[in-house]
């Protein structure tokens, strides 16, 4: 396993004066990729010995020791490819791992693609460290792009390397954790090439099932049915925070594929946004004082914010639908996936439209 991980390495420092051909744009950003994902391979520590160090605190102790749950309830029960994947630990020393960049035009709701050789084609590209996102960001506002800069706390390299724990993850509370590990480990099991919706759809809906079914058969069952409850109601939330974003989303689709004037454009879509803050303010209110998506509505609310939502949301559904009908069997459910990843995009949408005719 070690051997094969090394020829990767070395795969990368061949790989990099490659992209010389490229352009100097691409080539700074393949040397911070390249020298940020080797910066993460060469700080990873076994959490096995990690666990020995008697000053390590005792919060990433019992967190790390989830870790080692949770990757044997990914592998026995969710039936993910574990292998190798969450099995060592890097301290960050910062709050996220990488930024993502994501940006649209200004009047369309289709996000900018970039293609990887690694991972193909996704609607945003990453980088690891913020400032750098920022500016990349900047330049792309500055030829008349929205975009939007996200935090991400943990992502997959697809199994090309046995990607570590990084302290990131450790921030959230013991569902999310969870979650994040059977997300990125979704993507390890599925992924297509250029279709970011499909794969963060899929990967969400294991995501979701997976967090309930540790948290409904967890042996230490005494506190887990609050745990569940609280679970259940942030999910709920949740959905009413993408059905209320979906409509925007849609009402701006509408709007440009009208011929106004930009003058005109900008200004029915800033009445939208507003209207969308609008309604965000009435939703909270009965909420009980939770206040978790503040700080994203006081953003742009721009085409590249809003893709996002859909980006990891708009198939979820039709996802949801499908496990159903393989009656909650992960492995059909897996299989069904996986048939729906064989198609064309366009055949592939049909048939993810026709389990979910009425959204």
């Amino acid at each position: 396993m070690q051997a094969g991980q090394n020829a990767r390495i070395a795969m990368l420092l061949v790989v990099l004066p490659i992209l010389l051909l490229t352009g100097c744009e691409s080539l700074s950003y393949y040397h911070q990729a390249i020298a940020g994902q080797l910066s993460l391979l060469r700080q990873r520590q076994d959490i096995a010995a990690v666990l020995q160090d008697p000053a390590l605190p005792v919060s990433t102790r019992q967190q790390l020791v989830l870790v080692q749950e949770l990757r044997n309830f990914a592998d026995q029960t969710l039936h993910l490819p574990v292998h190798r994947q969450y099995s060592t630990y890097v301290d960050l020393h910062r709050d996220f791992v990488v930024w993502n960049v994501f940006a649209t035009p200004e009047f369309s709701r289709v996000p900018e693609q970039w293609c990887y050789p690694v991972a193909g084609c996704a609607s945003y590209r990453g980088y690891f460290s913020e400032a750098a996102a920022r500016d990349f960001a900047l330049r792309l506002q500055q030829k008349g792009l929205d975009t939007y800069v996200g935090g991400v706390s943990a992502y997959s390299t697809l199994g090309w390397f046995n990607d570590p724990v990084p302290s990131s993850m450790l921030r959230r509370d013991d569902a999310q954790l969870a979650g994040t590990i059977f997300h990125e480990l979704a993507h390890q099991l599925l992924y297509v090439s250029g279709d970011t919706a499909f794969n963060e759809s899929f990967a969400t809906l294991v995501e979701q099932d997976g967090q309930q079914r540790w948290l409904q058969t967890r042996p230490d069952a005494s506190g887990q049915p609050q745990a569940l409850a609280e679970l259940l109601k942030d999910r709920q939330r949740q959905q009413q925070f993408v059905a209320l974003v979906l409509p925007a989303t849609a009402a701006l689709g509408r709007l440009y594929q009208q011929a106004l004037p930009v003058p005109e454009m900008r200004s029915r879509k800033a009445a939208i946004q507003t209207k969308l803050r609008q309604h965000y303010q009435q939703l909270k209110a009965g909420w009980d004082g939770y206040n978790g998506y503040d700080r994203w509505f006081a953003a742009d609310l721009n085409n590249a914010q809003l893709s996002t939502v859909s980006t990891y949301n708009q198939w979820v559904p039709a996802f949801q639908e499908l496990l159903q009908k393989q009656d909650g069997d992960l492995l059909r459910f897996y299989e069904a996936a996986r048939q729906l990843s064989l198609l064309s995009p366009a055949e592939r949408q049909q048939r993810l439209r026709e389990l979910v005719p009425d959204a």
